[in-house]
């Protein structure tokens, strides 16, 4: 997992009570058809934001972003933008711009023309349009290729012409649509960090959709994740990994080992859990009241597992396996150690050495341990 790029603020917009979102929508819904694509839908998105919607294809996410764009217009419910009511004002009224995930960019213009489109059709003064070309290039870094045609840049200098003519015109709401799904992984994972930074600069609100569940963690102040039009969970890119509120939320957020089990006995913030895919009792964390014999989930990361090769004791949960699967990537090792009763947990370990070989071999017989305050209950 990458770690948030985004810097610490003395105190968080979501977290003061007195500050008012700039972009609020309340209960939107549209339908097409009998399916519902965004269902009644209500978030507040923050001045300032790097705003993720994260789900997988057809949960919804490009749907409310057009619908936050004006591109179309939802069957109930309100978007408001600084107060402002924008549920049915077209989209070049409104103070949005987007950038789509194919750049748009026109191929007969230069870059230079390409960033000074918007601020023409405005009929802004040809010196202010000169200087705010200017100031866009040297933000995404672009001066010299002012004159070139779009033909003539790589895939991330054309991404990054499309962000400046987005910019351009200083929207208070930039729209981002998959922005950097054109691009290969290594240029990807770079400008996660320019945007980041570019975006902070500005203090413009970006609201980004992306299937990369990596892209919206790097890049993002706060992620939605949606699924059947629906936002599951709101939350900080960390707080969505540490403390997921569903099964869905767990499993698209990273890797996780989920095991179905049963309420024996609960004692302060920690549950005992009998997992039915092990036959084994685990302790784990869970701090408001669970009826006994309530089905619960137990997730747990695999990072979060301890491995040794004599049984240990003293500890809350350990299980015994043998390795059946090793997948070496460089900075982790991820191995898939098959139980006594024939369930595989996925591990994870860091390379914190420098070493060709896997720690552990095939066949190897090992004991998983994991804390209490790692396993996380998930109800239904």
């Amino acid at each position: 997992m990458s770690t948030p790029a985004r810097r610490a603020a003395a105190i968080d917009p979501w977290q003061d009570p007195k500050a008012e979102p700039l972009l609020r929508i309340e209960g939107v819904t549209k339908t097409f058809g009998k399916t519902y694509a965004v269902d009644d839908v209500f978030l507040d998105i923050y001045r300032g934001e790097f705003f993720s919607l994260l789900g997988g294809s057809g949960c919804g996410k490009s749907t409310l972003l057009r619908i936050l764009g004006g591109f179309e217009v939802p069957d109930k419910g309100r978007v408001l933008i600084d107060g402002i009511d924008m549920t049915r004002v077209p989209p070049y009224e409104r103070p949005v711009n987007m950038m789509f995930q194919s750049y748009a960019l026109f191929p007969h213009m230069t870059v230079e023309q390409n960033i000074a489109f918007g601020l023409k059709q405005d009929r802004r003064p040809a010196s202010e349009i000169g200087d705010r070309v200017a100031a866009m290039l040297d933000l995404v870094k672009m001066g010299q290729y002012g004159r070139r045609k779009p033909d003539q840049l790589s895939g991330g200098q054309r991404q990054r012409v499309a962000l400046a003519r987005a910019l351009a015109k200083q929207p208070k709401l930039l729209l981002l649509d998959e922005p950097l799904g054109a691009l290969d992984k290594k240029l990807r994972e770079h400008t996660q960090f320019e945007l980041v930074n570019i975006q902070e600069r500005t203090g413009t609100t970006f609201v980004m959709v992306t299937h990369d569940q990596e892209e919206a963690m790097t890049m993002s102040s706060r992620v939605a994740v949606m699924d059947a039009g629906r936002i599951l969970q709101v939350s900080t890119p960390a707080n969505l990994y540490e403390y997921p509120h569903s099964k869905f939320v767990a499993e698209f957020i990273g890797a996780v080992n989920m095991l179905r089990g049963t309420v024996l006995e609960q004692q302060e913030e920690r549950v005992l859990v009998h997992c039915h895919d092990l036959d084994f009792d685990t302790w784990a964390r869970y701090a408001e009241p669970i009826p006994v014999g309530t089905d619960v989930d137990v997730a747990i990361r695999p990072e979060k597992i301890d491995v040794a090769e004599a049984e240990p004791s003293g500890v809350d949960n350990v299980v015994r396996g043998r390795v059946v699967e090793i997948a070496y990537l460089g900075d982790v090792s991820i191995y898939h150690v098959q139980t006594d009763d024939g369930f595989v947990l996925r591990v994870q370990e860091t390379h914190a050495a420098r070493s060709a070989d896997p720690h552990y071999n095939w066949g190897d017989v090992l004991y998983l341990v994991w804390h209490a305050r790692d396993a996380i209950v998930l109800t239904a």
